[in-house]
């Protein structure tokens, strides 16, 4: 059973940087993709980002692209998300995300999911 623990989350200013982490367990995800997506109080979840685990492809929303970064390392089962120039808007609850490449990388429901972590931008 695939297991997802996020962690990084935290309150930071406008502008700022954050790496957001993901640690996976309970498979080998060498056909896997894993991603980000986030949830701000009252709206839908929304993809982030993606990347295809065997080849390190990412793929972003155009509301991160340029600012956010996702990367992953074998060798730790990690995956991150590295997020710059911040803004309030950013705010919301990050969930890590873990399904086979072979489906629908930007379902917001499917696969597996992590607990989430808070990221809260200030003005």
């Amino acid at each position: 059973q695939v297991q997802l623990v996020e962690s990084g989350g935290r309150l930071v200013q406008a502008g700022g940087s954050l790496r957001l982490s993901c640690a996976a367990s309970g498979r080998t995800f060498s056909d896997y993709v894993m991603g980000w997506f986030r949830q701000a109080p009252g709206k839908e979840r929304e993809f982030v980002a993606v990347i295809k685990w065997s080849s390190g492809n990412p793929y972003y929303a155009d509301s991160v692209k340029g600012r956010f970064t996702i990367s992953r390392d074998n060798a730790k089962n990690t995956v991150y998300l590295q997020m710059t120039s911040l803004k309030p808007e950013d705010t919301a609850v990050y969930y890590c995300n873990a399904r086979p490449a072979a489906s629908n990388w930007f379902s917001k429901t499917f696969g597996s999911w992590g607990q989430g972590t808070q990221v809260t931008v200030s003005s």
